[in-house]
């Protein structure tokens, strides 16, 4: 039993910010059901490598959904739909603003039938404004919010992030943040409501430090000009065997500790000057030093016992195998539905009393589709003439 048992999930949303949303929802108990288009090709599942039929990103992303397979350009699909939201709490869509009204199963419809009904949109623009209904990705997203102008280099590109900044921190987590603020309302109020997440303006909103600054003292955030963003110390360096560190001794005692590391204390004025150049006087002082030793030789020196805010940077692979990875039970065995057991990133949050659950990891689209028209009242005649009628594609019974 997870923390969210009982709350049930419509999830009619593809690709990145909805799924991780759902998925977390799942995995703290909530009930999701899956809404996908037999026909529609989600490109998560050709993500390589391939785990059997699906990849490993899509059974990561979908686990514990169970999938119903719709064509809800049908309209006895969306009979089966206003079925279903007799009985779920929440939908979960990802479609460019106004779809689903299209579709004959937008906000205002399903409320008709469910008053209670919380209806999550994720859109790349939101519902409104100018942009409303242009297409997007991670990159155009934090391009336009101004994060990405000062994540660079000076006098070089933006850099693409290895992980989908704008799509999980503008995108999943808000939403997880806006359902469950939805549902205690719900609780308090018994109403229901429509929440409109635009991955742009919450990408905006991680401006926190430097927007705020620009807004009350007009300092625009350029390139390595500030304290997070290489314009101090704080920063990477190279090894002599080209690894990296990341040195984040920010406060007067990881300063110390870090000069001391690097045999000389007496660099701490220079490390602590406000002084852009002082900053990058010891910046080059910082490189210099990385440079005499290989990555493992730098390992060996810092030890378990070095706390000054230096830490190597990993691959991927090396970050599985870290102790840290290990203790915290980062990577989990998550059963496949066809057998065996495929290996998957935990769901990073610890509860006291009812800790995540993993059923099974994200299977072929309508793996479920059979079971669930049965769970919802439908009889076998119906559910034949709805297979018959290609709305439900082509299903793999389970």
């Amino acid at each position: 039993m997870g923390i969210l048992t009982g709350l049930k999930v419509l999830d009619f949303s593809t690709l990145l910010p909805g799924p991780f949303a759902t998925m977390m929802l799942a995995d703290m108990g909530a009930d999701v059901l899956k809404v996908e288009s037999p026909y529609r090709v989600d490109l998560t599942k050709v993500i390589e490598p391939m785990d059997g039929e699906v990849s490993a990103a899509f059974g990561h992303l979908n686990r514990s959904k169970r999938s119903l397979a719709l064509d809800l350009k049908l309209e006895e699909a969306k009979e089966v739909v206003y079925k279903l939201i007799q009985d779920y709490d929440i939908v979960v869509e990802q479609f460019r603003p106004g779809t689903m009204d299209k579709l004959g199963i937008g906000y205002e419809k399903l409320k008709q039938i469910n008053p209670k009904v919380i209806f999550c949109s994720i859109t790349g623009y939101g519902q409104t404004g100018p942009l409303r209904d242009k297409a997007g990705h991670d990159i155009n997203y934090l391009a336009l919010s101004g994060a990405a102008s000062y994540s660079s280099r000076e006098n070089q590109a933006p850099i693409p992030a290895g992980i989908q900044v704008a799509d999980l921190a503008g995108g999943s987590m808000p939403a997880i943040i806006g359902i469950l603020a939805a549902v205690y309302h719900r609780d308090q109020t018994g109403e229901g409501q429509h929440i409109d997440i635009s991955i742009t303006d919450s990408a905006f909103a991680l401006n926190a430090l430097y927007g705020s600054g620009y807004l009350v003292g007009g300092v625009e955030p350029e390139a390595e000009s500030l304290l997070l963003n290489g314009g101090s110390f704080y920063d990477y360096y190279e090894t002599k065997d080209h690894r990296y560190f990341s040195v984040g001794s920010l406060e007067p005692q990881f300063q110390a500790r870090l000069c001391e590391l690097i045999g000389d204390s007496h660099l701490i004025d220079l490390s602590s000057s406000p002084r852009l150049e002082d900053q990058q006087v010891f910046k080059r002082i910082l490189t210099q030093a990385f440079r005499q030793k290989t990555f493992k030789e730098w390992l060996t020196i810092l030890g378990d016992d070095f706390d000054g805010c230096v830490e190597p940077v990993l691959t991927f692979s090396e970050s599985v195998q870290h102790p840290h990875t290990k203790a915290r039970d980062l990577v989990v065995s998550v059963p496949k539905p066809e057998g065996g057991a495929q290996k998957q990133i935990a769901f990073p949050i610890k509860f006291s009393t009812q800790p995540a659950e993993y059923r099974f990891s994200g299977t072929q689209t309508g793996t479920h589709s059979e079971d669930i028209l049965k769970d919802s009242g439908f009889d076998q005649e119906t559910i034949d003439a709805l297979s018959n009628h290609g709305v439900l594609g082509k299903q793999v019974k389970s």
